[in-house]
């Protein structure tokens, strides 16, 4: 038997209480298949962590996380701490030392699933977005000049290399000509003269070497508009980092709400442990109630399984999803339903064959 090693950082907010159902459920899986298995380690890293030690995760805790063979995510940030601290010395220090370069976040209206959106089938929303998850405008680099003075001056830098946005488009373009899809890059290479000019010439490059591919390139605000207006214009999405994370949350408001929203963070040549993850954030509002709805975190497991080879327990567990929102089985609060987080990641565990 293939025993999988799996850290657990549940973090803060509802992350505990979501991780547990998730862990429910990967266990169940494990139990009726008989070939795998998982052994559990979890790190109390986050924000209580950091007010109680004054970092969010220990000196050595990338080095403690290399040698498992996935990591699961709770949720990061919590009052009390701020926001630039949570975000970028936890989860951002694992995507970036990790090399987890890649970061897919599936938006698909499950059936069942609420939409918000007027005279639009379940078909039309079924897109897969491919985020740069290392570098962007999420790398860090700036300066704070004069600071509390009238001259005060803020830089904030936007770093695309040549290596990061080659590998992140060839990525895409390889899902798209697997998948048997179109492939849609977001610019806003009208206003960001440097950054996303590079990008769209990358993409051109990249792309002659996938006639087969069909292409568009969209700007970020009118990919925006068509979300709403025509969201089945997009299957494969390609973006940087900072586009890719807001079009993903708008995303999840037309496929479901944040509860069905789970997203992974790839090193797809293996070379460290890939992390996965809900993508709804800390919830400190209904933390500790136990309505948390973890519907989200369980399908970032069924992302997880993929990502181990099991991709027949991936469908089964998001299957499993699909039936409780049809038949409106033990469905959380933000669904419609009454049930809290055990109920439901229990009935989920359930419904697996």
């Amino acid at each position: 038997m293939n025993t999988y090693k799996i850290a657990l950082i549940p973090g803060d907010g509802i992350g505990p209480e979501v991780v547990l159902e998730a862990v429910r459920v990967l266990n169940r899986a494990a139990e009726l298949d008989g070939s795998f298995s998982f052994h559990f380690t979890e790190y109390p890293w986050g924000c209580q962590y950091y007010l109680e030690h004054g970092e969010m995760m220990p000196e050595d805790g990338i080095e403690t996380l290399k040698h498992y063979d996935a990591i699961l995510l709770g949720a990061v940030g919590y009052p009390g701490v701020p926001d630039h601290i949570s975000l970028r010395d936890l989860l951002l220090r694992i995507r970036h030392d990790f090399d987890e370069y890649v970061n897919v976040r599936p938006v698909k209206l499950l059936k069942g699933a609420p939409c918000p959106l007027k005279d639009v089938n379940r078909e039309d929303i079924d897109m897969i977005f491919i985020r740069e998850n290392s570098e962007g405008e999420y790398a860090g680099s700036g300066a704070w000049l004069y600071p509390d003075t009238e001259q005060e001056v803020v830089i904030q830098n936007g770093v695309f290399s040549r290596k990061g946005c080659e590998r992140i488009i060839r990525y895409a373009y390889e899902l798209a000509r697997k998948e048997n899809k179109t492939l849609t890059s977001i610019s806003k290479g009208n206003a960001l003269n440097y950054s996303m000019v590079f990008w769209d010439k990358v993409f051109k490059e990249v792309g002659k070497d996938y006639p087969d591919v069909e292409t568009h390139t969209l700007l970020v605000d009118a990919a925006s508009m068509f979300m709403v207006k025509d969201p089945k214009r997009f299957q494969v999405v390609v973006a940087s980092n900072l586009f890719g994370d807001i079009l993903t949350d708008l995303g999840a408001a037309i496929s479901g709400g944040m509860g069905l929203a789970a997203g992974a963070n790839l090193n797809p040549e293996r070379t460290f442990p890939s992390m996965f993850e809900p993508i709804h954030g800390s919830a400190p509002d209904i933390a500790g109630k136990g309505i948390a709805n973890p519907l989200a975190t369980i399908w970032a497991a069924s992302q997880l399984l993929d990502h181990l080879g099991h991709e027949d327990w991936g469908k089964k567990i998001l299957d499993a999803i699909e039936t409780m929102l049809e038949e409106k089985i033990s469905l959380t609060p933000d669904l419609g339903g009454t049930a809290t987080t055990q109920e439901c990641g229990k009935a989920l565990a359930s419904l697996l064959k």
